[in-house]
C-alpha cells in the first residue's frame, strides 16, 4: 500500500549500490552518542525541615501571618444579589447588592460599587466605598470614603470621613 518511491533523491534505486555515507553509523558495540547537557537545579519553596530529614517526614506548612489575619472572608462579586442573614465570618466584602444582617462579623467592606441595603450590621471595623443603608454599629473604627454614602443610625466608636464621603440619619458616639 505504501512504499517507497523508487527514485526518491539521496536513496538508491531498487537494485542499486548505496553509496558511502560521509559519517559511519554507530555499530550495535559502540554508545549511541548523547550529548551531555547541564543538570537544572529546581527551587521548590518548603516549610523549615532539617537538611537531614527525609521529606515523607516533613512538617505541613503553618498558615503565614496573612493567611491568618484573613481569616473567613466572604466577597459578593459585581453583579450579585444576597439575601439573608450572615453569621461568624471575619470579613464582607461587598461588590455587588446585599440586603443581610451581619452577626459575628469582625469587619465590613463596601467597594464603590457595593449596595448594602434595608440590612442590619455590627463590627469592629467598616469601610465605605460604595452604599449602606441600614442601621450600623461600628465598635472600632467606620472609616467613609470619598464616594461612600451612609444613611440610617450609625453608631461607632471612631469615625472617619473623606472629603465627599456622606453620611445622614441617626447619628450616635458609642460609650466606651
Amino acid at each position: 500500500m505504501f512504499r517507497r518511491k523508487d527514485t526518491e533523491p539521496g536513496r538508491p534505486a531498487i537494485g542499486e549500490k548505496a553509496p558511502e555515507q560521509p559519517f559511519p553509523r554507530p555499530s550495535s558495540e559502540s554508545k549511541p552518542m548523547q550529548p551531555e547537557l547541564p543538570r537544572r537545579t529546581v527551587d521548590i519553596p518548603t516549610g523549615p525541615v532539617a537538611p537531614s530529614a527525609p521529606l515523607a517526614a516533613a512538617e505541613p506548612a503553618k498558615p503565614t501571618a496573612v493567611q491568618s489575619a484573613e481569616g473567613k472572608r466572604l466577597i459578593v462579586g459585581q453583579g450579585i444579589s444576597l439575601s439573608g442573614e450572615i453569621t461568624a465570618c471575619d470579613r464582607l466584602v461587598v461588590e455587588g447588592s446585599v440586603q443581610v444582617t451581619l452577626n459575628e462579623t469582625r469587619a465590613i467592606e463596601i467597594t464603590e460599587t457595593g449596595r448594602f441595603t434595608n440590612g442590619k450590621a455590627e463590627v469592629e471595623e467598616a469601610e465605605i466605598s460604595g452604599v449602606y443603608e441600614g442601621e450600623l454599629t461600628v465598635r472600632k473604627r467606620l472609616l467613609i470614603r470619598s464616594t461612600g454614602r451612609v444613611q440610617g443610625t450609625v453608631r461607632y466608636g471612631e469615625l472617619e470621613i473623606e472629603r465627599g464621603g456622606r453620611l445622614s440619619g441617626t447619628v450616635s458616639m458609642l460609650e466606651s
